[in-house]
This record gives C-alpha cells, structure tokens and sequence, in this order.
C-alpha cells in the first residue's frame, strides 16, 4: 500500500504541467478551465466508481487507475494542445474517482479479514506521508528533468511511475466472497457482475447504491463521519495556496520553498502519528484552528511554524476521520458510500478554491487574512464535535467467527 500511494504521488508532471499550458498558448482563464474540467469529471465519476468497485474487484480498479493517469499525462506530452490537455484531465478525473473509494474499501476488508481493524488510520496516514514524500522527490526531480529533455522526458518518467504504480496495485491481496453464495472469484474478488445474485451489472450496481444510501440515511455515525471528512478537505484545498501566504510574509523568494517545506513537512508528520490519540479529535481540532488563525493572520514568518503545526493535525484528524468512517459500514457498499464522501470533498475543494478566488480577486484580502479566516469553520466543526461526542458505535458488519 505504501508502494501504490508512493508511486502515485511520484509524477514530475505535476509540478510543471500549469507551465505546459502556459507554453502551449492556453491563457489564464483557458488554464482555470481546464483545471474545473478535472474537478467536475472527477465529481461526476465518483459515485459511479464506488458503485463499480463494490460489484466488481477493487484491486482491478486499483491497477487500472494508474493506467488512466499515464495516458493521460502521455498525451501531453506527445501532442500538446488546449484539447489534448482537456482529454487529459478527463482521463486523471477518472483515475482520481477509481481509486477513491476503492482504495480506503479494499484496505479496510483486508483488515478485518485479519482481524487487524485497529491498525487502519495507522496505514492509511503513512500512506499519506509516503505520497507526500514522494510529491516532494518528484518536485526536485521536475527541474533537471526538463533541462536535460524538456516535457516529453518529465512525461517519459511519470508514466513510467504510473506503470509501477499499476503494479503495485496487482499486487494488493484482495480476498472478497461473491455475493449471495459467501464464495471468492477465481483470483479472490468478487465476481463480475453476471455472476452476482443481483442478476446482472445494473441491477447489482443499483442494489448496492440503493444500500449505500440507507445506510448514510439511517446511521448518525455514518452521516457525521462523511461530513467531517468533506470539511477537512478544505485544508487539502487550501494546499495549493501555502506558496502565495509564504509570500505574503515578506520573506526572500529564496526563503519561500524553505517555508513551504515546513508545512509540507507538518503535513506528513501529522499522517505518521494517525492512528493515535483519536479521543482527542475534536480538542485537537480546535487548537488547530486556533493555530492556524494566529499563525497566518500574524503575517510573520514565524507564524507559518503554527500554520504547519495545524496543517500536521488536519491531516491527522482526515486519517481519523477515514478510520471513524470505515468502522461504521458493512464491506458490500463500502466503497459506494466512501465515494460519497469523496464526492463531498470535491465539492468542498471547489467551493474553498472559489471562496479564495473571490476573497483574494474580487474582496483584495490579502493571503494571511484568507488564511486566518479559513479557520473559523474548523473551530466551528471542533465545537460541534464536542458538544455531539457520543461513545463509538460498533461496526455495523457482523463479526465472524474466529473459528
């Protein structure tokens, strides 16, 4: 798992593709364009892909969601163009919606088949810090990449990375029954859809989302656990901008990276540690957001130490989140409603990318104050968690018996 989500964040395209379409004469508002397209074709494809990855095998949703991404950024590479690039992020929104959903499912089945739940936000926080240093290789890669062979060789070695990634996810263990006969398919997934009791694809897929939505219906747990993680997104969002708050301290540009290093760093620290001191989600959440406020609103350089200490427990509280999540739904419309929440974090990631455009264009608001007031439902989300804290519930799946 730690290969997959290493492999997947190691793209040195991803740093340098916004210059791509700069240099291919795609303007401003041509490059926001586009990079709404990805956003929407990802929203539009997650529920669907839950869907799939509950009737069919995860794992091969896994393999082929790299695949998607390398084509994607291999057309790029070869024939660039205003179309190509949109074709492109059609191709990475679906890749992005494969993976949601069925990744955080088949690790969470595996688990439980062991009878090792507990270690689950542990892995999936190291995976997010296995990917976030993989993000940080790729981007020192990027710059003697393109100076030694310019954007076709930054392409050559992100799909080759993609490529090993697919790999890795063949080699994700996947042992799920078929439904209605409590058998596993000939490689250890679930059957293809003409195998399942539902009597075909749409009627199994419709099923399925049909359970899904009962259960986010009828479960409190279920429904709070989707809506924190949808909010914590916001900070995912927020990512994007760490460069522009850095700048707006006055510091050197020289000094910039180093700064941002420090948040990303916060940020990965924060995924090694989840799995730890869940009790206190809802105390730490709230120093966070005081945190962040503080820090950035400062607009000193030394603030942004709070802001990467904040960031270190967003992503802490998301891992935490995910694990919250998964205890509270039964495996056969897991990755439906877990892309359910994905869908909700895509919408959340636009709305925060919107409300930053609006405030920092429309408003003028400088970076730090953004910032600042970004942390304000947060601490908004702390108190409420607070004042709702109930005992967790049990998972909803039925326990098996240990002989």
């Amino acid at each position: 798992m730690y290969t997959y989500a290493f492999l997947e964040e190691c793209v040195p395209f991803y740093p340098l593709y916004a210059l791509l379409f700069a240099d291919s004469g795609v303007s401003a508002g041509g490059i926001s364009a586009l990079f709404a397209l990805w956003s929407a074709a990802t929203f539009l494809l997650e529920i669907p892909s839950g869907v799939w990855a509950d009737v069919v095998s995860r794992r091969r949703l896994l393999m082929f969601a790299p695949l998607l991404d390398a084509a994607g950024y291999a057309l790029w590479a070869v024939a660039p163009s205003i179309w190509s690039f949109a074709v492109g992020f059609v191709l990475l929104g679906a890749g992005t919606a494969l993976r949601s959903g069925a990744l955080q499912a088949l690790v969470y089945a595996e688990l439980d088949r062991l009878g090792a739940t507990a270690a689950y936000p542990r892995l999936i926080g190291r995976s997010q810090a296995a990917g976030g240093a993989a993000g940080l290789l790729a981007t020192a890669l990027a710059g003697p990449l393109v100076a030694v062979g310019g954007y076709p060789v930054v392409g050559a070695v992100s799909v080759a990375a993609l490529l090993l990634c697919a790999a890795a996810g063949r080699a994700l263990p996947e042992q799920r029954p078929v439904r209605g006969t409590g058998q596993a398919g000939p490689d250890g997934s679930a059957p293809s859809p003409d195998e399942d009791a539902g009597g075909g694809e749409g009627g199994s897929g419709l099923a399925v989302l049909r359970a899904a939505l009962g259960v986010v219906r009828r479960c409190a747990p279920v429904r709070r656990a989707l809506l924190l993680s949808a909010a914590l997104t916001g900070i995912a969002a927020l990512d994007e901008y760490v460069p522009l708050l850095v700048r707006d301290t006055g510091v050197a540009p020289a000094t910039v990276p180093l700064l941002v290093l420090a948040v990303t760093a916060g940020s990965t620290l924060g995924g090694l540690v989840a799995g730890r001191g869940g009790r206190w989600l809802a105390a730490l959440l709230a120093v966070a957001a005081v945190l962040l406020a503080v820090g950035a609103g400062s607009g000193a350089p030394v603030g942004i130490a709070g802001v990467a200490v904040a960031f270190g427990v967003f992503y802490w509280a998301l891992a935490q989140a995910d694990a919250r999540l998964q205890d509270s739904l039964d495996d056969s419309s897991r990755a439906t409603v877990t892309s359910l929440s994905g869908a909700g974090m895509e919408a959340v990631g636009i709305a925060t990318f919107a409300a930053y455009g609006v405030g920092a264009d429309g408003l003028g608001m400088p970076a730090h104050w953004l910032f600042a007031a970004a942390a304000v439902p947060y601490l908004l989300v702390a108190l409420a968690g607070r004042r709702g804290r109930r005992v967790r519930p049990p998972p909803l799946r039925a326990r098996r018996d240990p002989g």
